[in-house]
């Protein structure tokens, strides 16, 4: 197991796919033997944005995103086939990055995660931390993002406290067990394929 605290102030900045706004980059994961990191490269990306007005969503081809609502609420995703419902924060909702999406904001602007992964490459999960209590880990890369003030876990038997608005990454060769003591959290699993 290999734990590396990613503090706020290392986060980096990167403008939306098609411009419209900009990401705070948490961690993300590319191809080794890619020329550049970009998102022709990317295997994963975990990153949290402000959506400030209603607008179109960048098209990624070959994404899939997972998304949820962490600060504000009122979000509402529309797309020519379905719609998807972020009004509560804490909701996860799934799609694809060809999808055409434009956003509605009800109660003004909200700030989101978001989980992206190259389809195929790598299998997600996103999930809210609120209530303490164990939870399974498997092989693969964690990230626990405190999302509002400080937040303690326990990993297998070590307590850690994760600074407001820092994010522990987790690499794990085996199956381990991860308990919220305290806080809120929002936990997001990478299982790369092959």
């Amino acid at each position: 197991m290999k734990t590396t605290l990613l503090k706020s102030e290392d986060y980096t900045r990167s403008p939306w796919k098609n411009g419209g706004g900009i990401f705070t980059d948490i961690a993300d994961a590319h191809r080794a033997d890619a020329q550049a990191q970009d998102w022709d490269s990317l295997l994963w990306r975990f990153a949290s944005t402000p959506i400030v007005a209603p607008g179109p969503f960048s098209y990624m081809p070959g994404i899939d995103r997972l998304q949820m609502v962490v600060g504000g609420r009122g979000l509402v995703l529309k797309s020519p086939s379905q719609d998807f419902d972020e009004r509560e924060p804490f909701t996860t909702v799934r799609f694809t990055g060809e999808m055409e999406i434009v956003t509605e904001l009800e109660a003004g602007p909200v700030e989101v995660v978001n989980l992206m992964a190259r389809r195929g490459a790598a299998e997600i999960e996103l999930l809210a931390l609120r209530e303490p209590g164990e939870r399974p880990l498997s092989a693969g890369t964690h990230l626990v993002y405190a999302v509002s003030g400080d937040c303690s876990i326990r990993l297998n038997s070590e307590d850690i406290v994760i600074p407001a608005g820092s994010t522990l990454k987790v690499e794990l060769t085996v199956a381990s067990t991860l308990a919220l003591v305290s806080g809120l959290a929002v936990l997001a699993s990478i299982q790369l394929v092959g």
